[in-house]
């Protein structure tokens, strides 16, 4: 059966460094995605995929014991190399892809065991907001559901590998120096997402964000802060690993987004704006068959 699965992307991260030693991160989903579409065939076939694709096939297909034939094809609207979650986008797709078209179906915690054992990965595939371990694994936790939010995602330049980043020797010993700072940015996110809180979202988000730049510096970061909270942003949000950064605005306040690009670019060398997305619940949606509606995977 022919098949269609779709990924949400993300706005780097509302928070990521270590507790206690343990690697996490906070999803943040848009309203971007990787959308794979996989039919059965007499050989497999992919177009447009690359080698973390192909690895994501055939470790599903190894853990499904599934040995049909398949044909791939990737889209995705998510740029590479950003912080934005391609790689875990099209992957996580990938995989329920093809368990789909075998008749079977996938839990996040499954897909998050096949992703990791290619990389490390962003949780945007579990439903709702989460506190993710996206090295290992060892923390998977639901926080909630996403508040109604836009964000103005600029991009400070450059590509980063997240497979390299996250082997650097230095890495640990960083995270370790921002524990304190890292806690009370999730202390105030995990609030806000409960509360309905968004000014202790960006609280918290900006505190994670700044906490970041002795690993991952990006340039205009303070000034950034600044103009936005002066147009009415709650706060910013930024790719720990990547190069983003995410102006965080209430949507009572989305008429500010255009003033508040335009002072950024005027104040902000080589800074560039992309767009302005949805903050968004995570989780996977499907196609099946001849249908064009959308439906939840889990």
């Amino acid at each position: 059966m022919r098949v269609t699965v779709k990924a949400p992307g993300s706005c780097g991260e509302l928070a990521q460094g270590t507790i206690a030693g343990k690697n996490f991160l906070i999803t943040c989903p848009i309203d971007l995605y990787s959308e794979v579409t996989v039919k059965p065939c007499k050989d497999t076939a992919s177009l447009n995929v690359g080698n973390k694709i192909m690895s994501a096939i055939e470790k599903t297909l190894h853990y499904l014991k599934i040995t049909d034939n398949f044909y791939v094809n990737l889209r995705s609207e998510l740029p590479i190399g950003k912080g934005m979650a391609s790689s875990s986008a099209d992957i996580s797709a990938t995989c329920q892809s093809i368990a789909l078209s075998s008749g079977k179906i996938l839990s996040p915690d499954e897909i998050a065991d096949i992703a990791l054992s290619i990389e490390p990965t962003d949780g945007i595939f579990y439903p709702g907001i989460v506190l993710f371990d996206h090295i290992q694994g060892q923390i998977r936790q639901c926080l909630g559901n996403a508040i109604p939010m836009y964000i103005a995602i600029l991009d400070v330049g450059g590509e980063i590998d997240t497979l390299y980043f996250n082997q650097r020797n230095d890495l640990e010993k960083l995270n370790q120096a921002k524990e304190l700072q890292v806690q009370e940015a999730m202390n105030l996110i995990v609030k806000g997402l409960t509360t309905n809180d968004l000014s202790l979202l960006g609280e918290g988000a900006t505190l994670s964000a700044l906490a970041n730049q002795k690993i991952l510096f990006k340039p205009y970061l303070e000034e950034m802060i600044s103009i936005s909270l002066s147009w009415g942003a709650v706060g910013v949000n930024i790719a720990h690993s990547g190069t983003v950064v995410g102006i965080l605005f209430p949507p009572n306040q989305l008429h500010h987004c255009s003033p508040c690009i335009e002072e950024i670019n005027r104040h902000c060398d080589s800074v560039k704006f992309l767009r302005i997305v949805k903050f968004i619940s995570g989780g996977l949606k499907k196609q099946e068959g001849d249908s064009n509606e959308w439906t939840q995977c889990f």
